[in-house]
């Protein structure tokens, strides 16, 4: 097997925004005032027009080692050269202030030698509008602005600013603080208020991972998960995205570059269930805000996507820009918000569910969203036999989808739990009824000839996401057909890895060339499920070699290298790892804990 392409990055985020730093300790991705705005820095797109923000040595390095602060999302880099070592914290500050999350727009670096006096430079080069904008650097009594953008970017230091501003190498003999900031600029002293942000934001992750309920096996893999996920959440509007970046391929030169910082219902659906599994119930109340928030509008049709605002306000266009690698193209905005997906309605019902079936909820919520769940139910009732775009958002082609029915089928079911919580007859009536019909048009996806469940009435082809008939529920996983069906499912594919394509058909961009992690993830579900649990567990301990180095997974990997592509780090694939972890874990029946941080 040739060397594995990984993307040696590490994630740092507060629910405010969201960085991603190399081996390097360089700044290759970082995007203000939003997780959807321009890049401020955006080196990972763009060596040229995307900025730097970078702390090199001027020594070629010996070895680099990259780790997080145990359960916290505080990043370390660890840098060897011939005259010395150093050390590089960053992190977002996030921590409990009067009453509520503090999470400023400002990144914070701390550089300390750790053996001998090395010599390094550290630039710091901004840009505006995805690299068109240069602004003007300003120089204060500690701190420099650069001047020209939405709102002035601030570097406060107790660096030499002339050494910043010409990138002039120093040697490092004390602890060097670089406080970036958007908007309201530091007021305070640099190295106290640093020192004392850091100490908070670790004792806030420590705290959160603390009151997660995770079962025996596996347990690093799914705090990491747990905390890759939590940052996905833009506190602000309770939205949930779909990944940190934009336009990194699905494989090189596929020309599936596509923008995944939006909130896709889909997307949240399964976010909030890894998170409730976990006992994590903040990001759903905040979740439940935004939906209803979000404008329907007069044909009473939910999006698949929206903004971090619950808009629609962002059209698809392409950059002029190198590209991942010079993949190009480079694409911001998605035109996933024009389609017809109507899995959506379900999808959200099902995410609802816990405010109504968990007593440790706000009981006040129940009555507030009465109304919320009716409309969804008649979103089903009214899309049953409409063809869509479907899980996989094809983009020139519509069928009746099995996927679009299951969810029809679940969220029909969870409305009939809601009902008999509220004692509404007219709600528990549509449901049912709803329920059946989603169940008849599950039904005309079955080939007898081929023992399975197809993608779409309309087709014979086999896709991975009715893998989810099995561990939904609507097949029994004990039974036969339920078995039979996963058979068909893995001879078409799986691969000898364990990794599963979402389907091999031709789609808009030609026959997939990577598997689609999460698929891989429901397969151990499935397996889990009908009783599979030795080849389950192994799979799944084989899918973790598929992180990068900070156990950081992608969205897409490459079969036959076993190559990272994708938008990373790619929620749905964090959010695989933790279900599949949880489902094998209640199969053996092992116990929850509280994870001491």
């Amino acid at each position: 097997m040739e060397d594995r392409h990984t993307y040696d990055l590490g994630l740092i985020g507060n629910c405010a925004f969201q960085a991603l730093i190399d081996t390097e300790a360089n700044v290759q991705w970082l995007c203000w005032p939003r997780f959807d705005s321009s890049f401020v820095f955006g080196g990972i797109l763009d060596d040229e027009k995307g900025g730097e923000f970078s702390i090199k040595p001027q020594q070629p390095i010996k070895s680099t080692c990259q780790e997080y602060i145990k359960n916290t999302n505080v990043l370390t880099t660890e840098i060897s050269t011939a005259d010395g070592r150093y050390k590089v914290t960053d992190f977002a500050p996030r921590f409990e202030q009067y009453e509520r999350h503090y999470k400023p727009l400002m990144l914070i670096r701390k550089i300390e030698p750790m053996e001998s006096t090395p010599e390094i430079k550290v630039v710091c080069d901004p840009r505006g509008e995805y690299g068109n904008i240069v602004p003007e650097v300003v120089f204060g009594s500690s701190h420099l602005r650069y001047m020209g953008l939405e709102e002035p970017v601030r570097l406060t230091t107790n660096l030499s600013l002339n050494y910043v501003h010409n990138g002039k190498s120093f040697k490092l003999s004390q602890p060097i603080y670089l406080i970036l900031t958007w908007g309201v600029p530091l007021e305070g002293p640099v190295k106290q208020t640093a020192e004392t942000f850091l100490t908070k934001t670790i004792d806030y992750w420590h705290d959160w991972v603390r009151h997660c309920t995770i079962g025996p096996l596996w347990q690093e893999s799914v705090i990491r998960s747990a905390l890759t996920l939590k940052m996905h959440q833009f506190e602000d509007t309770g939205a949930i995205t779909a990944s940190t970046t934009t336009s990194l391929p699905e494989h090189p030169g596929s020309g599936r570059n596509w923008d995944y910082r939006y909130c896709w219902m889909r997307d949240s659906y399964y976010t909030l269930a890894a998170l409730n599994s976990i006992g994590h119930f903040e990001e759903l109340e905040k979740y439940t805000n935004y939906i209803e928030n979000i404008a329907i509008g007069e044909n009473l049709r939910y999006n698949p996507v929206y903004n971090l605002l619950g808009n629609e306000d962002f059209e698809e266009h392409i950059l002029d820009l190198k590209g991942y690698q010079g993949n190009a193209p480079v694409r911001i905005g998605n035109q996933a918000k024009e389609h017809i997906q109507n899995d959506v309605y379900g999808q959200i019902l099902v995410s609802l569910l816990p405010l109504y079936t968990d007593e440790r909820l706000n009981a006040n919520g129940r009555k507030r969203s009465k109304q919320l769940i009716m409309d969804l139910l008649q979103g089903i009732e009214r899309t049953m036999d409409e063809p869509d775009a479907g899980l996989w958002e094809l983009r020139n082609m519509s069928f009746r989808h099995c996927y679009t029915f299951q969810f029809h089928w679940a969220g029909a079911s969870a409305a009939l739990k809601i009902a008999n919580m509220l004692e509404d007859e007219v709600m528990l009536k549509k449901a049912q009824q709803l329920k059946k019909e989603a169940a008849s048009q599950i039904e005309k996806c079955y080939k007898e000839d081929l023992q399975a469940y197809t993608s779409a009435i309309e087709t014979d082809r086999l896709d991975a996401s009715q893998l989810h008939l099995i561990t939904m529920g609507y097949l029994d996983p004990a039974s036969g057909k339920a078995k039979l069906h996963l058979e068909a499912l893995e001879k078409e594919l799986k691969t000898e890895e364990g990794l599963f394509y979402r389907y091999k058909h031709e789609d808009d961009f030609g026959k997939p060339k990577s598997t689609f992690l999460i698929c891989a993830y429901w397969y151990v579900e499935a397996l889990a499920a009908v009783g599979r649990i030795d080849e389950a567990k192994k799979i799944f301990e084989h899918l973790l070699s598929y992180t990068n180095h900070l156990g950081l997974h992608s969205e897409d990997i490459d079969s036959v290298t076993g190559s990272q592509w994708g938008n990373f780090p790619q929620t749905y694939s964090h959010v695989g790892l933790i279900n599949a972890a949880f489902r094998i874990n209640r199969k053996l029946d092992l116990p929850n804990f509280l994870v001491q941080g």
